[in-house]
């Protein structure tokens, strides 16, 4: 995944990165993944590891292409412990998308967990993934993932609610860092499909990730659960939790997404 959201200077502080096929879905590339290169210019601008990621949030404006793209990001403001950043990323003279971002080091206070991880069954094996399947019926970043379902029902079964998730993970085994965090928290089927009864594309509006958890964290599938509670004019919403499998929060995040052509 490293090489694959890999970013080369290019000078007066902007940087290149590569748009891999690999991560391709029914509607051009994972937005997680998208959004992970706006996460790695922000560390690069920030440049301070002490200062980890608490806040990233990307609006995204255009699908990218796969190939080339320029990342520009920018430290906003600088204090003692947070630095808030931005960046543009574009595609051809385009712009694609627009990241803002805060990092800070820890703050002493009190530990209060009233999010518990639901019970589930331990995740299997890294080679079960319900996103096997025949090659010519499955989008290419599926190859890149496991995803072991958990909690909710199938989606387009036309259930009565909209909530989904299970163990999920890279099927590279790698640490859990943020960048990996930031495309987990995108890379499970959108809540609403639950209730569907056929495939609709569910292109991201925005979304924002908030990092719970001191990272990175050992290599572990992590739980995710994903819910929504309105479909209106097309718009949803969706709200994830992920979890590591001692239970520790490690991120939260909320998206705002487009159902197309959608039939219940």
């Amino acid at each position: 995944m490293d090489e694959d959201t890999a970013l080369v200077p290019l000078g007066d502080g902007a940087y290149e990165g590569r748009i891999d096929e690999r991560w391709w879905t029914p509607r051009g590339p994972l937005g997680g993944y998208v959004m992970a290169f706006g996460l790695r210019g922000l560390e690069l601008a920030v440049a301070d590891p002490a200062r980890q990621p608490r806040s990233l949030t990307m609006h995204f404006l255009r699908p990218p292409g796969a190939g080339p793209i320029v990342l520009r990001p920018t430290v906003e403001r600088a204090g003692r412990s947070l630095t808030t950043a931005s960046a543009r990323l574009e595609q051809g003279g385009k712009l694609l998308a627009l990241a803002l971002g805060a990092f800070s080091t820890p703050w002493p206070g009190p530990l209060l967990d009233d999010a518990p991880m639901p019970e589930v069954a331990p995740a299997e094996d890294r080679a079960v993934s319900a996103g096997d399947g025949p090659r010519a019926e499955r989008p290419p970043f599926l190859d890149l993932l496991v995803m072991q379902p958990r909690l909710g029902e199938a989606p387009f079964s036309g259930a009565s609610h909209a909530e989904t998730g299970g163990w999920l993970g890279l099927r590279e085994e790698r640490p859990i860092d943020a960048a990996t965090v930031t495309i987990l928290a995108d890379a499970w089927y959108p809540a609403p499909w639950t209730r569907l009864r056929a495939l609709a594309p569910a292109p991201t509006i925005d979304l924002t990730v908030h990092f719970r958890a001191p990272l990175p964290l050992g290599d572990a599938l992590l739980l995710g659960r994903f819910r929504t509670g309105l479909v209106r004019d097309g718009f949803f919403e969706e709200d994830g939790e992920l979890w590591a499998p001692d239970g520790t929060l490690v991120a939260q995040s909320r998206q705002l997404g487009l159902l197309l052509d959608a039939q219940v």
